[in-house]
């Protein structure tokens, strides 16, 4: 296996900071006196800089940084982070990612760039100074000492952070005496020796600023615990007691009985009659058991125990898994056949093996849609500024995960609806302050589960759907017969239609009516749908129904005449038994009295041409579609499946109704229906039987 490309690996990693340094400046432009928002900031332009430099990307380097000497004047406080400054660095980010991307080819804007950039630092306001800036002011002699005490986290020498390094680095600012605290370091039987143990304390006399001190920890800061102080020099030097109390590594008056009696504290400690030894070392392991779970918490949460794996190999292994579960249902097949206890324990146990490994992988897949959500940021911050319009954008449920290939794809369709929601939604500040809103728009994002589904919501604060113009606009396009009755939620429907818009003008953004009929195709494609609510002057939602995976699913089987069909279990909500009593009566209205509900139901066999005769006692499966529940008229239900769904061929490319295929256990292909378009398709079918 070749060794992977270290500047591939650099790309990789500099998208990471790039994201965070895109993060943090739009944090920053919200709170801009966050003093940890900027040090982030700072803190990812200088690895992009120093790494960018390592790895070859020498204009990379050079570019930012003079990005890094600006952020740098706003961490020390002699400007401030103001929305100039802000817009300035997110489009001197972008040239930073075409850097990375094409480093041989010519930026084209870096000169432009930097020169605002200039000229934002030189008219910026200057900030006033902080608190902590006190501890800068040296001595009359121009120096000051430090106390600083710091212990790396437990996995700093995995990281490849060397503690050495940091202590000759303060060494390199001053006069200093260090000691090491190696009170928690094992005995070398049990010595881990990849686990930092030792602590350290540093007295530094320096001339050099505290954010010099700062500068040293300044790539181990996130996992690390570090205590600077200033320390006064008196003309009477303070004695041991006091300092320790000071440290607060004594109490007063434990100093003061130790000094009564002129002993070692540790043996007082047992002399005393108080406390056992044994009772002393088990606080200690207490202590020590409590901190070391804390540790592996802190190690877990950050990411320690993670590696990163290809896309390919994933795909990969959700395939075999696939095909595992298509055999693993040939085996349960022939274990009903065959009448052997043995042979049926092992089918059972590979069955619930095989889920527990078919959920494991799933899981793997699975991303957080708070990924997504965080690209969409920047996107609203410039649309805003373009149209002249203040925007907020706010995110709920950015923990909720979905598989990444449904994420990936759903990228695309979600900017088309911010897009349009923003410049065809939110208002400007002077109609919003006619409309008694504030200047500020409110574009919201959430994501949650429900069942076997994603529900992503984007919902913003502006005046709504115009039903009248949307029905005109469709009676006028000959997409619905004038004066026909719609709900609003089949009305807006239309809004999806190819080259449907409601737009009085054409904008850079939109007006065309190209881009949301791609929004339906994809969602559709994704085996999803969509909702949209509205009210009038108060704004709209538009919701995305999406499946949780693409891959494996699990269905329900059943039979319309000779074929066998797959119904997806997140839209099963009951199945009831179709007498011949209730056939006979519903002829000619197709209505299903379901306990004092009347539900509409499709027949599959006339859908479907089955020849058969039907059976004696059919089924109606009972599935949900948006809001509408709609009975399925089966003769068999069969039973639960383990799905593994295949893509039709390009042949079958025009056939809305069904989604998918699978394999059976004997075998045989099973169709998979897709409950929206064949709602859609059976209502086509009904109206014109009637017709005919």
């Amino acid at each position: 296996m070749n060794a992977p490309d270290p500047r591939e690996t650099f790309r990789g990693e500099a998208q990471d900071l790039l994201e965070k340094l895109e993060e943090a400046l739009l944090d920053l432009g919200e709170t801009p006196d966050e003093h940890d928002l900027i040090d982030t900031a700072f803190r990812a332009l200088h690895t992009l800089k120093g790494s960018g430099s390592m790895f070859g990307f020498e204009r990379l380097a050079a570019f930012t940084h003079h990005v890094e000497t600006a952020f740098d004047k706003v961490r020390k406080g002699e400007i401030a982070p103001s929305r100039d400054l802000i817009t300035v660095t997110l489009a001197a980010q972008d040239c930073m990612r075409r850097l990375i991307e094409s480093p041989d080819q010519d930026a084209g804007d870096e000169g432009e760039i930097l020169a605002r950039l200039q000229t934002v630092v030189a008219v910026a306001p200057g900030a006033k100074p902080a608190a902590a800036a006190l501890e800068e002011v040296p001595a009359e002699d121009g120096t000051a000492t430090y106390r600083i005490r710091f212990r790396l986290g437990p996995q700093a020498l995995l990281t490849g952070n060397d503690p050495v390094r940091l202590i000759e680095e303060l060494r390199a600012l001053g006069e200093s005496t260090v000691v090491a605290i190696d009170d928690e370091v094992p005995s070398f039987e049990t010595l881990d020796p990849t686990v930092c143990r030792v602590r350290w304390d540093v007295i530094l006399t320096t001339s050099a600023p505290r954010s010099a001190i700062d500068d040293v920890f300044l790539f181990v800061l996130d996992d690390m615990e570090l205590d600077v102080v200033r320390v006064e020099a008196d003309e009477q030097p303070r004695r041991l007691g006091e300092i320790l109390v000071e440290r607060g590594d004594a109490a007063p008056e434990t100093i003061a009985e130790a000094l009564g009696r002129q002993h070692p504290l540790g043996r007082l400690l047992v002399e005393s009659g108080k406390t056992s030894e044994n009772q002393v070392l088990s606080a200690l392991a207490e202590q020590n058991h409590v901190r070391k779970e804390a540790e592996i918490a802190k190690a877990t949460a950050k990411g320690q125990d993670t590696i990163k794996v290809t896309a390919e190999r994933l795909d990969g292994l959700m395939d075999r898994v696939g095909e595992l579960v298509i055999a693993q249902a040939r085996l349960k097949q022939l274990s009903g056949q065959i009448d052997d206890i043995a042979l049926k324990a092992v089918a059972e146990e590979i069955e619930r093996l095989v889920s527990e490994l078919r959920d494991t992988t799933m899981s793997i897949r699975l991303v957080p849609i708070g990924s997504l959500f965080a690209r969409f940021r920047r996107m609203v911050h410039d649309l805003a500024r373009d149209l002249g319009k203040e925007v907020r954008l706010t995110t709920e449920g950015e923990e909720t995960e979905l598989d990444k290939t449904v994420i990936e794809r759903l990228a695309d369709p979600m900017v088309h609806l911010i897009r349009n929601a923003i410049d065809h939604g939110v208002e400007g500040p002077e109609k919003r302050a006619q409309a008694g809103k504030p200047a500020e728009g409110h574009l919201h994002l959430s994501a949650r589960h429900s069942g076997a589904e994603v529900l992503i919501s984007i919902r913003d604060d502006g005046k709504g759907l115009d039903s009248a113009r949307i029905r005109a606009r469709a009676e006028e396009n000959g997409l619905i017969a004038p004066g026909a009755r719609l709900s609003d939620a089949d009305l807006f429907q239309y809004i999806f239609a190819p080259g449907f818009s409601t737009a009085a003008e054409v904008t850079s953004v939109s007006g065309r009516g190209v881009g949301m009929d791609v929004v339906k195709r994809t969602i559709e494609s994704l085996r999803g749908a969509i909702d949209i609510t509205s009210t009038p002057g108060r704004g709209a939602e538009v919701t995305l129904r999406l499946p949780l995976t693409l891959a494996i699913i699990d269905g329900l089987l059943v039979r319309v005449g000779r074929g066998r069909y797959v119904i997806p279990l997140s839209a099963v909500e009951e199945c009831v038994e179709l007498s011949a009593d209730d056939d006979t009566r519903s002829r000619g209205r197709n209505f299903l009295n379901i306990r004092g509900e009347l539900v509409p139901f499709l027949r599959l066999r006339e859908m479907f041409n089955a020849i058969d005769p039907p059976d004696p006692y059919q089924k109606v499966v009972v599935v949900s579609t948006g809001e509408r529940r709609v009975g399925l008229v089966v003769d068999q239900v069969i039973g639960d499946h383990q799905t593994v769904i295949k893509s039709l061929s390009k042949l079958h490319a025009d056939v809305n109704s069904f989604s998918g295929a699978t394999i059976l256990g004997d075998g045989s292909v099973a169709l998979i229906l897709d409950v929206g378009h064949l709602v859609a398709a059976g209502q086509t079918f009904d109206q014109t039987r009637r017709a005919s």
